[in-house]
Formats: structure tokens, C-alpha cells, sequence
């Protein structure tokens, strides 16, 4: 019986299994991801380790000359490596790499050629070592080489190592090809992304909105993407966060830009003066009707109609509403013509609607007629990013306002950026209001500002202009003294709406409170 085929003390299979091994290896780097980097360090280890292809290297081109180095090696060290360094036509490698094809030195030493520029002679075995050096197409006209040192005299044959470097050189070829047209792919997205936030961040400039943070282009993005349609718009969100902002670039984002955008701010609307504020009346309809007066209803034919915190709604108007919404008519008081009426119904509500639909305080009917498109609109706490910008825009504002010339160190910046906000844009607002007011040097600190940040007797967060008092979404009718209303309201120069919103209350338990103090 004859003896089995060996190769260097080895049966034939014995090297078939690490031909086997070295691929299924080498594949499942490949399946995990395309990290081409980690893949080819793998290649010149297993080459080594498996089939003994010593000093394996891989060389590419250099990206910023035309000469070409090593960028992966097993068994050479860092000096050899950075030797490493050919031009075209240059020494076998260089050979190798102008022609494109597969070169094979069978001794190093009778090779004219042979540059032994990365490992020097004296640092290889005494016996004779063979180079291997097989090109890669990389594709658009591109080459790098694969290559290693080989005993000579190993029995394994010598086809058997060009097969492997041919079937390696191949994957090596693809996985780059491959990971060329996902970067390019990725680019190419990476680009249209840009575009898409640049157009964004103009329509945020375009709107008035102040900011270029994720949450907020993504509600920019839903807002633009429903502007042409005619469906009624339900804006949610907490209080101060910017929704008549957002309704009114709604408005200017439709086909209805150029007509009526009214808002009706239901919170500040006695119950019993709805009737008149919404559908109007005519002359002699009651007492005190000395004139015709036009609703904000028809004030907004053929545009936006914006309610304002709508939630707030008396439970009789919103049945009179929704008999408008579905019939597209409305009477003014005082005459039983019905007149038609084209709008848009935009609302914004700072409460849980469904909740007030369970208790019985808002018509589920008017709900799902209103809350057709609904928008949630980002906290100040999930837009970060926004709070340079808002700071900027706010110091800019009030600065003019109030002729002062107060600006914020990054230190100080970056402890705005820290807070929680509860009050959102509009408790940033004021507190930078506060500052510009009262700053006592033109440039604020961290340091500086922690005492606008916190009540000074209680340590809490300052959620209200004047500075006194925590914003509270339901208050007490005892919850300011006479003092502080008549403060607030002279910071805001009598304005009873925007001192309301400032206090935490709606105006409603503001024109209740002054009423208990006897404060026209």
C-alpha cells in the first residue's frame, strides 16, 4: 500500500483543513459587518498561523501621493513596516503592482530585482525564501497587493498557496469595491440629509421658530409636510413651547398664506362674551349693541383660525363650534341669516384632551373633529441643542428692549443648557428678561446667574418673571397677594393675558383674583 500524499510532515487533508478553516474564518468577519479594516488584519494573521505564509502584507495606495505602503502585516515589525514604501515599476512589488499581475521569486537572493527594502536579509532563515506577490483589483482603475514570504523548501505545493492568495486577493477586491459603494451611498445620503436640514433649518428661520435641533425639524417636518392640506390640526404640547409659533407657520406654510390668520385665545375669554367674540352681532341685538361688530369667526374667512388653548372652551360654545366646522355656516347674533364661512381650524391645548373627554369637559365629537392631524411639540428639555441659540436671540431681543448691553459667558451658557425647564421656551424667556434687567456687570457667569436660577428664600426654580414665585400649573386663589399681581402686571405693562401666562394661571383666575382685590 502506497503512503499518503504529505506536505511538510502533514497528510494532504491536514492542509485542507486549514485552507478550510482560514476562509470560514475569514467569512464570518465578513458576515458581522463590513469593518474591511478588521478583515484584513485576520487575512495576513491566518496566512501566518495557518499555512505558514510568514511577513504577510497588504498594501494599498498612498491617499495623498502616488507612492504605495504597507497598511497590514503580520510578523513584521513597525520600523519594517514604515520602510514599507514603493513607487510604480519600483523593485518586484512595484512590478507587481504597474503590471497587474502575479509575480513569483522562487529565491530572493539571486533576484536582481528584489529590493528587501521592508525585511532586510540578515533579519530572514538561513534556507532559501521564496515572494509572493499577487495584485488586487480594487476596481475604478485602482490595484493594491497582496504578498508574503514562503520557504522554499516546504513540500506543500506551491499552487496550492497561489490558489489561497488568488481566492483572498479576490474577496479582498470585493469587500473594497463593496464598501466603496456603501460610502458612496452613505455620502450621497449624508448630502441629501444636509439639504433636508439646511431647507429645514431656513423654514425655522422663515417661521421665526429658533432652532436647529432633531425634535424640533422633525415637528417643522410634520407641520410642512400637512400645511397644503385642509384637515384640522390639533398642536400639543406643554405650556411655552412655542404653539402659536408653530400655528402660525402652519398658516404661512399653506396655500392660505396671504389670507386672515386669527387667533382666539379661549382662556382669555370671559364665558359670558364667547357668543359675541366668536360670531359677532348686529346693531340692536341687545342692549349695549350700538353697532354691527364682526366675529373672529368671519374675521378669518377664507384663512387660519387658531384656538388657543382650546380645552378652555365652555362646554355650550363647543357645541355651537362644531355645528360650524361641520356645516361650514355661522349667524351673527341679532339676525337669522346663516352666511358661509371658509377656514382652516388650527388648535393648540396644553391639557390631556382625552382625559377632559372622560370627565365630561370636552365634547368627544369636537375632539376627533379637531384632533385630525395632531403635532406634539418638543419640550425645551428634548431640543438641548436649541438653548445657545434661544439665549442668543432672547439676549438680542431684550437687550434692545430695555437699552442694556448684557451678554453670557459659555459658563453660564452651559448652566442654562443644565436646567430642567419645566416652563419651557417661555420660562427661558423670562429668565433671560430677568438678567438683562438686573445683571449687575455686562458679562454673566455661571456664578452670576445661579441667582436668577432659584428662588432666594426657597431654592426652587424660578418659573415666573418676576422671580417671586414657582410656575404652578393650577394655583389657589390665595396663591399671590395683591402686591405681586399689581408687580406683574406692571412689568408687563398692564397686559393681562401675557401677565396670566407668566403667573402659571389663565387669565380667567387672573381677572378672578383681581376681582377679589377690588383691581379694576
Amino acid at each position: 500500500m502506497s503512503a499518503p500524499d504529505t506536505h511538510d510532515g502533514f497528510p494532504a487533508e491536514f492542509w485542507r483543513s486549514q485552507e478550510i478553516l482560514l476562509l470560514k474564518n475569514v467569512m464570518a468577519l465578513v458576515g458581522r459587518g463590513l469593518d474591511l479594516d478588521g478583515v484584513l488584519r485576520e487575512v495576513v494573521h491566518l496566512l501566518s498561523e495557518l499555512l505558514g505564509l510568514n511577513r504577510a502584507r497588504i498594501i494599498f495606495k498612498d491617499p495623498e501621493g502616488d507612492t504605495y505602503r504597507i497598511r497590514h502585516a503580520y510578523g513584521l515589525t513597525t520600523a519594517e513596516i514604515t520602510r514599507g514604501v514603493y513607487r510604480l515599476g519600483e523593485g518586484i512589488t512595484g512590478a507587481a503592482l504597474k503590471n497587474r499581475h502575479l509575480i513569483i521569486v522562487q529565491d530572493i537572493d539571486r533576484e536582481p530585482l528584489f529590493l528587501g527594502r521592508a525585511v532586510l536579509r540578515e533579519h530572514l532563515p538561513s534556507e532559501k525564501v521564496a515572494f509572493i506577490a499577487m495584485p488586487i483589483d480594487l476596481g475604478h482603475n485602482r490595484v493594491g497587493l497582496i504578498a508574503c514570504h514562503r520557504l522554499r523548501h516546504r513540500n506543500r505545493n506551491l499552487s496550492d498557496d497561489i490558489m489561497i492568495l488568488q481566492i483572498i486577493s479576490t474577496l479582498i477586491g470585493q469587500l473594497m469595491k463593496l464598501g466603496d459603494t456603501v460610502e458612496e451611498q452613505t455620502r450621497a445620503l449624508h448630502e441629501h440629509n444636509q439639504l433636508l436640514e439646511n431647507a429645514l433649518e431656513n423654514a425655522t428661520m422663515r417661521y421665526g421658530i429658533i432652532g436647529t435641533s432633531p425634535a424640533l425639524l422633525k415637528a417643522i417636518a410634520e407641520l410642512e409636510g400637512v400645511s397644503h392640506a385642509s384637515s384640522s390640526v390639533l398642536l400639543c404640547g406643554a405650556a411655552g413651547t412655542g404653539k402659536e409659533l408653530f400655528a402660525r407657520a402652519l398658516h404661512m406654510a399653506s396655500p392660505r398664506r396671504t389670507q386672515p390668520f386669527v387667533r382666539v385665545n379661549c382662556a382669555a375669554i370671559p364665558e359670558n362674551a364667547f357668543e359675541t367674540e366668536l360670531f359677532g352681532h348686529e346693531r340692536g341685538a341687545f342692549p349695549g349693541a350700538r353697532a354691527r361688530r364682526t366675529g373672529q369667526l368671519e374675521q378669518a374667512h377664507t384663512g387660519t383660525l387658531f384656538l388657543d388653548e382650546v380645552g378652555e372652551l365652555p362646554l355650550a360654545m363647543q357645541g355651537r363650534l362644531l355645528h360650524v366646522f361641520e356645516q361650514g355656516t355661522f349667524t351673527r347674533a341679532g339676525t337669522g341669516l346663516a352666511r358661509r364661512i371658509d377656514i382652516r381650524v388650527v388648535s393648540a391645548t396644553s391639557q390631556n384632551l382625552r382625559k377632559r373627554v372622560e370627565m365630561g369637559l370636552f365634547r368627544y365629537d369636537l375632539f376627533y373633529h379637531l384632533n385630525v392631524i395632531p403635532i406634539t411639540l418638543p419640550t425645551l428639555a428634548a431640543r438641548r441643542e436649541d438653548i445657545p441659540l434661544l439665549c442668543s436671540h432672547f439676549l438680542s431681543l431684550f437687550n434692545q428692549r430695555h437699552e442694556r448691553n448684557i451678554s453670557l459667558s459659555r459658563s453660564a451658557v452651559d448652566l442654562l443648557i443644565e436646567q430642567d425647564w419645566p416652563g419651557h421656551i417661555r420660562q427661558l424667556s423670562n429668565v433671560i428678561e430677568r438678567v438683562v434687567l438686573l445683571a449687575p456687570q455686562p458679562v454673566m457667569a455661571a456664578r452670576d446667574l445661579r441667582a436668577f436660577l432659584h428662588d432666594s428664600t426657597q431654592s426652587v426654580p424660578l418659573q415666573a418673571v418676576q422671580g417671586e414665585r414657582a410656575y404652578r400649573p393650577y394655583l389657589s386663589a390665595s396663591s399671590h397677594s395683591k402686591e405681586e399681581l399689581l408687580h406683574a402686571l406692571r412689568l408687563n405693562g398692564g397686559n393681562k393675558s401675557r401677565t396670566a401666562q407668566q403667573l402659571g394661571m389663565t387669565a380667567r383666575q387672573l381677572h378672578y383674583r383681581l376681582k377679589l382685590f377690588d383691581v379694576a
